[in-house]
């Protein structure tokens, strides 16, 4: 597909092909929603997500993809160079449960959106010093990468958390039920906050894309690895 100067998919791109302003609004009419499309207060999408198609986002420091080139995998036992979450936050983590034997630690975190929650909280500073560590809140924006590729990618023991993964109230979805938990996230306002884990690790090979901030950055990552780089700002802009 053809690609735009910032290396992404052209459809992708806000800045060269922006999308068109509003039409006018026009008097909507009423739609009776069927029953069964109602669950819970919320609209289920008529079309489902394919967990083949859906992306999905891992953010980390420019410096542990160093680390990452090195072991070809993301791992959730390896120790990151930066580590931009607390020490109570790692805490939670080993201590909640996907399922027994497996807390949330022994997986590796992906975003459904970059312009995920926790993404965005990073992004505007990390002030919360309860989840953040200082270098969290040391870093620019310009600092990290964002390695894009598919939730079907994270292999057949991935998990959908539809909340912060070691929230005592997320629910998780696994196997056959993680169309099912994608489509009803999408048609929720839960979607900007929750999690796709890969159990242990994934293969850099997995890796479609990483997304980085300015030039600069994507040439330093292109003398590391031959994965696709695409410079795109908006990821690495706070939002109100």
């Amino acid at each position: 597909m053809p690609e735009c100067i910032h290396g992404l998919e052209i459809p992708l791109c806000d800045i060269c092909y922006p999308k068109a302003p509003p039409e006018k609004p026009v008097a909507a009419r009423r739609v009776v929603v069927p029953r069964a499309a109602r669950v819970s207060g919320v609209t289920t999408s008529r079309r489902s997500i394919d967990p083949a198609q859906q992306r999905v986002y891992h953010v980390t420091h420019i410096r542990n993809l160093e680390l990452v080139l090195e072991s070809g995998l993301l791992s959730a036992s390896a120790t990151p160079t930066v580590d931009v979450s607390s020490p109570l936050t790692r805490e939670l983590r080993y201590t909640a449960e996907v399922v027994p034997t497996r807390s949330v630690a022994n997986h590796v975190p992906f975003y459904l959106t970059p312009t995920a929650t926790l993404w965005t909280d990073l992004l505007s500073g990390a002030h919360d010093e309860t989840r953040w560590s200082a270098a969290a809140r040391a870093a620019a924006s310009v600092d990290f990468v964002v390695l894009v590729t598919t939730v079907a990618a994270l292999g057949p023991d991935a998990v959908v958390a539809d909340g912060d993964a070691a929230a005592s109230l997320t629910r998780f979805a696994t196997g056959d039920e993680i169309a099912r938990a994608l489509t009803r996230l999408h048609d929720s306002d839960r979607w900007e906050g929750a999690e796709v884990l890969a159990f242990d690790s994934v293969p850099f090979d997995a890796i479609q894309l990483i997304g980085v901030a300015n030039d600069r950055v994507r040439d330093r990552v292109r003398a590391l690895t031959g994965t696709k780089v695409a410079v795109y700002p908006p990821w690495f802009l706070p939002t109100e």
